[in-house]
Parts: structure tokens; sequence; C-alpha cells
């Protein structure tokens, strides 16, 4: 009989093989407390800014990607610039910028 016939045979019947094999039951899962106390986050440091954001993607070779009217390389350093300027805009909102030395010191 072929796995065709067989199919059929067994949806005649009123379900798959499948469908009546029952495996071994799981166990339940204890629940998570999820108001349980956690410790402490650990002191925050200072944000410094990247001298060049850019770098990390640069140091991976050319990138395998097409964007009319520009090189992939401009836009993907575009794209970077823009959330390295907006990281550095929320650190300094938060108030966890780094001292910057100025030319004074």
């Amino acid at each position: 009989m072929s796995q065709q016939q067989q199919r059929a045979q067994q949806q005649r019947k009123g379900g798959s093989s499948t469908s009546r094999r029952r495996g071994k039951k799981k166990a339940k899962q204890k629940p998570v407390d999820l108001w349980r106390p956690v410790p402490p986050l650990p002191e925050v440091e200072p944000i410094v800014p990247a001298g060049d954001p850019t770098a990390l993607v640069r140091s991976l070779g050319e990138a395998p990607l097409s964007v009319p009217g520009a090189p992939a390389e401009i836009t993907v350093a575009a794209v970077v610039d823009r959330a390295a300027g907006l990281a550095l805009a929320l650190a300094a909102a938060g108030g966890l910028l780094a001292e910057q030395p100025t030319d004074d010191d």
C-alpha cells in the first residue's frame, strides 16, 4: 500500500497517526515570581563619547550593499554617526556624560 493510500485510509478513520500518538507528559514548570527582590544594579559609569564611531564598521571592510546614488560605506557611516549622536544626547540628558577635559587644564 502506498503512502498516499495509507494517508487517505487514516483520514477516513478520523485522523492521522500523529494525532493519536501521545508523548510523555511534560513536568509542569514552576511559575516565575515576577515581583521577587533583585540585587541592586552596579554604580553607573560615566559615558565617554567615541572619537570615531565609524571605526568599527570601517574595520569590517567594504559593505556588501548597493545603494543608488551613494556608496554603501557613506550611507552606513551616516547611520552610525546618527546613532552615536543620539546615544550621546541621551547620555547627556540622563546626566551620564563623562566630564570632557578642557584645553585650560
